[in-house]
């Protein structure tokens, strides 16, 4: 009997461990060996088109877009800034406009503003990863939520980046958007 107890109890440290583990996150790290290696001044800077769907929980397409963006970089205070100009065009007719500004405060770590963003958009990048944590002032109908962004843009040749961003709210999850861009 004791060794049923035993086994049990084994078996159920096993499984606590395995899903904790099966719930963690990826992190930028690794991708570190992942080729081409993403520099994003480079990728971001002249024009670049994206095409975007926005999912909600279940899976279902509630938005299409497309993004014309303009980025440019310099040096300021020695570190390397970045300036995304974002054109937003979506299925209903609407219209939107975002700037970001992109300072890399280390290699491999940067700092993002926009007007719609909370703060500070925190962001590293590692081989051919980058990944974005920050608050996004949503409009919706005619209110504004604050949604928190879990953002993950991937480099697949130097011309093609693949973009995730998973978007919750007080912990719940409530859709993805998804992105192509395509360096011109």
């Amino acid at each position: 009997m004791r060794m049923i107890i035993f086994a049990s109890k084994y078996l159920a440290g096993v499984f606590l461990v395995l899903s904790l583990l099966a719930c963690s996150s990826p992190t930028v790290t690794q991708y570190a060996q992942e080729k081409p290696a993403l520099d994003l001044s480079e990728y971001f800077n002249g024009t670049i088109d994206a095409y975007g769907i926005f999912t909600d929980r279940s899976g279902n397409v509630q938005k299409r877009f497309t993004v014309l963006m303009v980025a440019k970089w310099s040096v300021v205070d020695g570190k390397k800034t970045g300036v995304l100009d974002e054109s937003f065009e979506y299925s209903d007719g609407t219209k939107q406009k975002r700037i970001w500004t992109l300072v890399e405060v280390s290699p491999g770590k940067f700092i993002g503003t926009a007007d719609d963003v909370i703060g500070e958009a925190v962001g590293s990048s590692s081989g051919n990863a980058l990944n974005w944590a920050y608050t996004l002032a949503l409009p919706v109908d005619q209110s504004i939520y604050h949604v928190q962004f879990d953002d993950w843009m991937y480099l697949v040749t130097p011309k093609v980046m693949i973009n995730k961003a998973k978007m919750s709210k007080f912990g719940i999850d409530l859709g993805e958007v998804t992105l192509s861009f395509y360096k011109r």
